[in-house]
């Protein structure tokens, strides 16, 4: 339950960099090569939870009543069937590395290997238990509650939770640990269990000290937040993307980023973001379940579950909301809104504007002010602007409207009805014309002569 979290929320489904914890446990097993994941949960609402938190793929053994770690594992015998090997894993320590998972699953390859491999790294013991050690092997778990006076913060190779274990020899051992005080059966106990068979433990050290870090409350969550941050930038910068600032950006495990990326200063990018390449996100800038095409530019801007296509440039101060598309090489200015709305490909959306639920086609120009009156009081309605339109600024589109190819709206135009291919809308209410001269439109093309009008001769 994560008591010292002080939250509803079970410890496991709290998230860091968009993952629950337990996630990231799993999916470090999953890089790790294993395809069979059982996870232990409870019941009730808090089970709930961290079933939805550890997502799909992987099955659940349930655990009623608690009755402490290794009571755990055998509530998961039933479900592991006929492993050969087991791995075992906390889901409150999400900074495990799958390098170092399979160098723990591979203790137990080499000649006269032993039956249990214990993950462990020299860091303040705290809370945890440390390994007493005969060179690597393992002679017991001590527990630091059985030792009184006990300096918390001297540094030991602390007992991680983490354990590589032959199935049968585990599966023999667990019902010898004997009930701790308050009823619980720890797996701890299996290290002097396996010293007393004479094949003692290994002990694997971690290639981090951080990947041993158990998550208890709120301040050790955002520790952990920040390890993993710049674990991901990292990963970022040497596949070629340019992160100007990393101490201030923000980007969750699951974001893809193509190489020539520049993410500028204070830009967080969620969920299942993929920005392609020789983009400029930045600085600024919220991109959640976002996909951006190559050579965006998204400035002091938010993009929320749209598409962008290539060359798009928006911003400052721009907002897509869920929904939207943008077509090739169209420009969002400053304080625009698209809201599950469509801009077609070159198409100019000027500042100070809505659009929202509308079909938008090829060049067309939306003038600064614009609006699409989509809301009537009981329901969404839509509108449709050809290919080539100009809305003029101040432009108010009452839908269920539809604004034809080539055609105008002047400036302050109020739209409540459709504008047919060609023609321009005026006035508030508009009216229907067609464009002149003077508001810049083409020419018209000039009559053919009669024969009556011709010269003589």
């Amino acid at each position: 339950m994560g008591t010292r979290m002080r939250s509803s929320l079970p410890k496991v489904a709290h998230a860091i960099a968009g993952r629950p914890l337990v996630r990231h446990v799993i999916e470090a097993a999953r890089e790790a090569g294993l395809d069979d994941i059982v996870v232990v949960v409870g019941e009730g609402d808090a089970a709930a939870a961290v079933r939805d938190a550890a997502g799909d793929g992987v099955r659940f053994a349930v655990q009623a009543p608690p009755l402490g770690t290794a009571h755990a594992v055998e509530c998961a015998r039933e479900a592991a069937r006929d492993a050969t090997h087991v791995l075992i894993l906390n889901g409150d320590v999400p900074l495990v590395l799958p390098e170092t998972l399979r160098r723990l699953m591979a203790a137990l390859d080499g000649f006269g290997p032993p039956p249990l491999a214990i993950l462990t790294a020299d860091v303040p013991v705290e809370a945890y238990g440390y390994l007493e050690l005969d060179g690597e092997r393992v002679r017991r778990i001590v527990e630091t509650k059985e030792s009184a006076g006990f300096d918390r913060a001297a540094v030991m190779p602390i007992a991680a939770g983490q354990y590589a274990a032959q199935a049968a020899w585990l599966w023999s051992r667990l019902p010898c640990i004997e009930p701790a005080p308050n009823g619980e059966r720890y797996l701890t106990a299996l290290a002097a269990l396996a010293d007393a068979d004479g094949t003692p433990a290994l002990a694997v050290r971690a290639g981090e000290p951080d990947e041993v870090r158990g998550i208890n409350d709120r301040v050790q969550l955002a520790e952990a937040a920040a390890v993993m941050r710049a674990r991901i930038c990292r990963r970022h910068m040497l596949a070629g993307v340019t992160i100007v600032d990393p101490a201030t950006v923000y980007i969750d495990a699951e974001v893809t980023i193509a190489p020539d990326t520049i993410i500028e200063p204070n830009t967080h990018l969620h969920g299942r973001t993929d920005v392609g390449a020789r983009c400029t996100i930045g600085p600024g800038s919220l991109l959640r379940d976002a996909t951006v095409a190559d050579g965006c530019v998204v400035r002091f801007s938010t993009v929320e579950e749209s598409v962008l296509e290539d060359g798009v440039d928006m911003g400052p101060y721009s907002h897509l909301r869920p929904g939207s598309h943008i077509g090739r090489g169209v420009h969002i200015g400053n304080y625009a809104e698209v809201n599950r709305a469509r801009l077609g490909a070159g198409t100019k959306m000027g500042h100070f504007s809505y659009i929202g639920d509308a079909e938008v086609g090829e060049g067309v120009n939306i003038g600064a002010g614009t609006i699409t009156a989509n809301y009537d009081g009981q329901r969404k309605n839509r509108t449709v602007i050809g290919d080539g339109a100009f809305i003029g600024s101040d432009s108010i589109l009452v839908a269920p409207v539809t604004i034809g190819r080539g055609a105008r709206t002047s400036a302050g135009a109020v739209v409540t009805r459709d504008v047919p291919d060609g023609m321009m809308a005026v006035g508030a209410p508009a009216r229907l014309r067609a464009p002149s001269d003077a508001d810049g439109a083409a020419p018209a093309p000039a009559a053919s002569a009669s024969k009556e009008d011709a010269p003589p001769g």
